[in-house]
């Protein structure tokens, strides 16, 4: 078919504007360059360990790089802050655990608002707690650690990964609960925590099963119990606080990914839909079930609600334990 001259005059018009725009105008595929993940905790710990994972997945299926940054401090308030103030333009994410909600509710001031800095890519990765001693430390269940503890009050501490983080919770749920006397020290990150405990300078540890169960198997810790439901498949053997005697110690927790809040939204979905395929692979799953995770599918406006379901939860331990931090 033969365009009218003046219609073809007009298309012609129209495309030589076009091609007269700058580069920029036109809409850039996702992700252009390399994406920086920070985990705001040392190498070794729960957040690093699914950070790296999923970072490695996402390279592979976006054709760029996701690298894994380590900001460690403050209970992870610190690399939190950083991903919070960085440009919401998709190339910052933030692997962090529930203390994103708790950081706020302890410590005096933090550099982030976890409602309204963040919009949440996904919380696709629930966790426990392992509870762990050092192998030189006189028991073998968690019965004997309350008596032993008990029998010597301010004598024993327990090392986390910092004030705020799910370790120091379920610790502080563990000695509230049972009116135990005992001293946290608190680590930059689950690897500086669980060091000290196989040395047996903090004989006591909690800590997430990606963080503790290589330890446990080569007998370098000591695990009595995980603080979940139901026993881990990677540590067959260690029995719930539950099957211990002790139901009320309970400490589920998630690992999920953020972006600094007003990121594109269909950059969301994507990372959202990314991160599920990835969870869903085989390989995935037998790696998450060694490290002690489980996947989860969640939708965006489930993820903002389980964030105040968790302030909430998190805010009556805290206030009974009256944990404050500078």
């Amino acid at each position: 078919m033969t365009l009218p001259r003046r219609d073809f005059l007009r298309l012609t018009a129209s495309a030589a504007a076009l091609s007269a725009l700058p580069r920029a105008a036109y809409p850039q595929a996702y992700p252009a360059r390399p994406v920086r993940m920070i985990v705001p905790f040392a190498p070794g710990g729960q957040n690093d360990a699914i950070g790296r994972l999923i970072a490695q997945k996402l390279s592979e299926h976006l054709g760029k790089q996701y690298i894994i940054e380590n900001v460690g401090g403050g209970g992870g308030s610190i690399g939190s802050g950083r991903a919070a103030q960085a440009a919401h333009d998709g190339y910052t994410i933030l692997v962090m655990d529930t203390g994103l909600v708790i950081n706020p509710l302890i410590y005096a001031k933090v550099p982030y608002d976890p409602f309204k800095d963040f919009d949440p890519i996904s919380l696709a990765f629930t966790t426990t707690q392992v509870l762990t001693v050092t192998p030189s430390l006189p028991v073998s269940s968690v019965r004997e650690l309350v008596d032993l503890v008990k029998a010597n009050p301010g004598k024993y501490s327990y090392a986390s990964a910092g004030i705020g983080t799910p370790a120091h919770m379920t610790a502080e749920l563990f000695r509230v609960s049972l009116g135990l006397d005992i001293v946290h020290v608190p680590f930059n990150g689950a690897g500086p925590a669980i060091t000290s405990t196989i040395a047996g300078h903090t004989p006591i540890a909690f800590s997430s099963p990606a963080s503790s169960i290589a330890q446990a198997k080569d007998g370098k810790l000591r695990a009595l119990a995980v603080a979940t439901g139901k026993r881990l498949s990677a540590l067959p053997d260690v029995p719930t606080m539950a099957q211990a005697g002790f139901p009320e110690i309970e400490g589920n927790f998630w690992v999920g990914l953020f972006v600094p809040a007003g990121t594109p939204a269909d950059i969301v979905a994507l990372l959202h839909r990314e991160v599920g395929k990835a969870a869903e692979l085989a390989d995935m799953q037998q790696r998450l079930d060694a490290l002690g995770f489980v996947a989860v599918s969640s939708s965006l406006e489930e993820a903002s609600a389980v964030l105040k379901r968790d302030s909430a939860k998190w805010t009556k331990v805290i206030q009974a334990a009256g944990i404050k931090a500078e």
